[in-house]
């Protein structure tokens, strides 16, 4: 007796080759950094709710678990001496998991939203995330965006947007991206008005 794929003529083998991803599947970090996510209060219905240090931890081991694999290697392994960029976010990540904050110190969507895009002209062939370290116009439609703290800190936002929100800082050069990138402060009012005769 045949199989289903011999009666009706379809390939066993997926014929079409696949590229492999960029990076991994992050879809379970974000569904837990839902729950300790405190960078909006408007998203939840206890502002001054605290995340539950176990969430807390999860979420830096999630994202440490994933950087380690786009590494392709453990933190612990040494790269030959040089500095390894991953291997130091990963680092950092584990030791936050290891005593996690009491409160996230992440930047907000709005922060994420307004970052500076970088043109796909500007880009070389040759430029490449420090994080996935693939090129960045080897992607289709790649989104790179640059971090306030410095012209030359250029990152795919898929791989810069799990780390700025667990931290609020660059990982190159560890500088706080949200004194950065402050609004300008508003102009100053006088709260009395000049008076006038008229309406006395």
């Amino acid at each position: 007796m045949s199989g289903y794929e011999v009666e009706h003529n379809i390939s066993a083998k997926d014929e079409t080759a696949q590229p492999p991803p960029r990076r991994p599947d992050l879809s379970t970090f974000f569904s837990q950094l839902e729950l300790v996510d405190t960078s909006d209060p408007n998203a939840h219905t206890n502002a001054h709710a605290l995340p539950q240090p176990e969430n807390m931890a999860a979420a830096f081991r999630l994202l440490a678990n994933a950087f380690e694999m786009m590494r392709g290697r453990p933190a612990d392994e040494s790269s030959g001496g040089e500095n390894d960029l991953l291997a130091n976010m990963i680092e950092v990540l584990r030791q936050n998991a290891d005593d996690p904050p009491a409160e996230l110190k992440g930047c907000p969507d709005s922060f994420l939203d307004e970052l500076e895009r970088v043109p796909n002209k500007s880009l070389k062939p040759t430029d490449t995330c420090p994080i996935c370290v693939n090129p960045f116009l080897e992607d289709k439609y790649p989104l790179v965006v640059q971090l306030p703290c410095h012209k030359n800190h250029f990152f795919d936002l898929d791989c810069i947007r799990p780390w700025l929100k667990l931290n609020s800082t660059c990982p190159l050069d560890r500088k706080e991206l949200l004194k950065e990138k402050q609004p300008p402060p508003p102009p100053v009012e006088d709260d009395e008005e000049d008076y006038d005769d008229m309406y006395a």
